[in-house]
């Protein structure tokens, strides 16, 4: 398990945002929060800018020590394997009280490339894995750790193949990834969508440690990134036309009373 500075933070839950390369919050659009057994899942939109680069901002408001599994269009960040927020996969563990920033996709133990929204044929799931079952997701599975622990001496996470060289678990997941869809969509709606690039090489170091985590995560945080006007063509954004001014915007002519005869060129 792959352990991440921890900073000093006060609060009641585990907290993810998504921020941009200027380390401004992204606003998010809240959808739906509701207990799925001993899971609290949290689900929100948020608004893509294209060709932007963004990170990931997790804060661990607990007093333990947690583990976190942070999927991108369904690939798990570290490993780049297709992720289904399990508790056997690679994940960051985050001292209690403790906040972390992460930045891409993780190639060894120092390094990261950067994430980026982009389009979906040229996310880092499709072009790599051919692979868009989850396409435009980021998602977190937070699990708390059992009692009985001990750090390990500094190892390299095992680099996983870069864009364009799927290793033998990568090809496995490659043939599956295209029989592996969700609802079919039509080929300009798969344009469209919303992805996560490969980007910038970054220096991003951890250390590996031995961390123990629970069966089933306490908290899921799914948020669905979207183009602007995919999220107005869906009703999640207000992007009508602007309310017009009842005084200073022009209006039109005034309108007959009711039950008035209408002019024959209006009936």
């Amino acid at each position: 398990m792959s352990a991440v500075p921890g900073y000093a933070h006060g609060g009641g839950q585990v907290e993810v945002e998504v921020v941009s390369e200027h380390g401004e919050v992204l606003a998010t659009i809240p959808h739906m929060s509701y207990e799925a057994g001993r899971t609290r899942v949290v689900k929100k939109y948020l608004e893509a800018g294209k060709g932007r680069n963004y990170s990931i901002v997790i804060r661990n408001n607990s007093s333990a020590r947690i583990g976190v599994v942070v999927a991108i269009d369904g690939r798990n960040a570290i490993s780049g394997r297709k992720s289904y927020l399990r508790n056997d996969e690679e994940m960051y563990v985050i001292n209690a009280y403790g906040n972390t920033k992460l930045d891409g996709w993780r190639t060894d133990a120092k390094t990261v490339h950067q994430f980026y929204f982009t389009e979906r044929a040229d996310s880092y799931s499709k072009k790599t894995f051919d692979d868009s079952s989850a396409m435009g997701v980021i998602a977190v599975a937070a699990f708390r750790g059992k009692e009985r622990f001990e750090y390990l001496n500094e190892r390299s996470l095992q680099k996983f193949p870069a864009p364009g060289s799927p290793g033998p678990a990568a090809g496995k997941d490659a043939a599956a990834g295209a029989s592996v869809q969700g609802r079919v969509q039509k080929p300009e709606q798969a344009q469209r969508e919303a992805g996560t690039g490969f980007g910038d090489e970054q220096y991003s170091p951890t250390i590996r440690v031995e961390f123990e985590p629970e069966q089933i995560p306490f908290a899921r945080t799914l948020i669905k990134y979207e183009w602007h006007e995919t999220l107005c063509r869906k009703g999640i954004l207000r992007c009508g036309l602007p309310e017009r001014n009842r005084l200073w915007d022009e209006g039109s002519y005034a309108p007959f009373p009711p039950g008035y005869p209408l002019p024959r060129g209006l009936r």
